[in-house]
């Protein structure tokens, strides 16, 4: 069952999405099914040149570097470049909601746009959601700043996953409080 406003509400009075003190969370976030969500001030940015090749059987990473992006200048994200991000918001599901991340149209509109990696399983907590966000244009810049809009999310609720097969026993990105690169 998809939340809807009044459930959303109850999701930020229950801390089960919290904001940080420069960008607390609030209900004027909350649209009729879906939650905004807020860009970070860090960012992850590729730091090799073309040509490396990453072997993901291996569990590999990418050599990033980490930004931390002002409010005034902002990070602009070059035509073709990808990054990585996370939200300002700090997600605690329980055992009986998931949720997905949503790319904002405004920002589709713009050619921004979002991996299609924004599944959060229940039991998924301590952790703001990584963006893995790329330029499509092939002539402009997008400037991104800390505090941006940058997507929403939607929450469903559903029967409650065993302890054992939660992502709160399973899962590799439990509480990353900042934005995070593949994991071991």
């Amino acid at each position: 069952m998809l939340l809807s406003y009044t459930e959303l509400c109850e999701l930020i009075e229950q801390g089960l999405v919290t904001g940080t003190d420069e960008y607390p969370i609030s209900f004027n976030d909350v649209n009729s099914a879906s939650l905004d969500i807020h860009l970070s001030d860090t960012v992850l940015v590729d730091n090799e040149r073309r040509g490396k090749i990453i072997d993901y059987a291996n569990r590999e990473k990418p050599s990033m570097q980490t930004v931390r992006i002002h409010r005034a200048d902002g990070y602009v994200l070059a035509p073709g470049e990808g990054i990585l991000a996370s939200s300002t918001e700090t997600f605690n599901l329980p055992s009986h909601i998931s949720a997905e991340y949503k790319l904002k149209s405004s920002m589709a509109r713009i050619f921004l746009e979002h991996l299609n990696a924004g599944w959060c399983d229940a039991g998924w907590h301590g952790s703001r959601l990584t963006l893995e966000l790329i330029n499509l244009s092939c002539t402009y810049g997008i400037r991104l700043r800390p505090g941006d809009a940058i997507g929403q999310v939607v929450f469903f609720k559903h029967a409650p996953v065993p302890y054992e097969k939660s992502y709160a026993a399973r899962g590799r990105y439990n509480n990353d409080g900042a934005v995070s690169g593949i994991k071991p």
